[in-house]
């Protein structure tokens, strides 16, 4: 059986006429930590969001294959139930929805099944005390009056409760203290197996000082330019990005 998790094939993307990513090859196995990085708008956020297929942008040519299957055109909710998680640069206020709610429509939306609530919020608060957040943050509405702190511990509680095949963090260790960091380090450890694979967005070396990763990429004007191991990422951040820049 192929251990190749997921596999973009020279992607082009547009952000309305604007050509974005030209000419991406990704591929990423099961047990792998990738890592994408490159200076602000050469191309990182895009590559999330054409992979979970975002309206936003258009896809010109190239494909995306997702254990085996192509998935270039589906929907981006197809996508999610396929088993890929996207956490967001500045993740969204739902007012009058709890984190428990939302959490458990969303849970029964990936698995399809009914979701057992005495369970389900003995497995919330379990994870809420790994990532130090508060309890009563469980009854609270999603994101509303959260700290930026707390919605990036919130996006990671949410990858642990939904246990996806890929999780593509988006800058998450954004606007984050050394603390939290950790915390947000420790949740990708946790959710880590031989059977699923993380990509982390980013644009410095912060979250990885508590991560081993497997591959790092360097992203500059829409192409990957070099791909190396973690020491990649300590040579960035302390020469930055210009050699790879024309």
């Amino acid at each position: 059986m192929s251990k190749t998790l997921i596999e973009l094939k020279n992607l082009h993307v547009n952000a309305e006429e604007k050509e974005i990513l030209k000419g991406i090859d990704l591929k990423i196995n099961k047990g792998e930590i990738h890592v994408i990085m490159g200076p602000n708008g050469s191309g990182k956020t895009t590559t999330a969001n054409a992979i979970l297929n975002n309206p936003e942008y258009t896809k010109v040519s190239g494909s995306i294959t997702f254990e085996g299957e192509d998935i270039t055109d589906l929907k981006p909710d197809e996508i999610a139930r396929k088993g890929i998680f996207m956490s967001f640069q500045l993740p969204e206020e739902i007012p009058g929805i709890s984190v428990t709610n939302f959490l458990k429509y969303a849970k029964n939306k990936i698995t399809g099944k009914p979701v057992k609530i005495f369970e389900f919020k003995d497995e919330l608060k379990k994870y809420m005390e790994e990532l130090n957040m508060n309890p009563k943050n469980m009854e609270r509405s999603l994101n509303v009056g959260f700290s930026g702190g707390e919605k990036k511990k919130n996006e990671i509680l949410q990858m642990l409760v939904l246990n996806p095949k890929l999780a593509i963090l988006d800058e998450t260790d954004s606007g984050l203290d050394v603390d939290a960091i950790k915390t947000v380090s420790k949740g990708i450890e946790m959710f880590k197996n031989e059977n699923n694979a993380v990509l982390i967005i980013t644009h410095n070396n912060k979250i990885l000082h508590n991560l081993k990763v497997d591959y790092v990429h360097v992203l500059v004007d829409g192409k990957i330019v070099t791909t190396g191991a973690q020491e990649l990422a300590t040579e960035i951040e302390n020469n930055g990005y210009s050699k790879y820049k024309k």
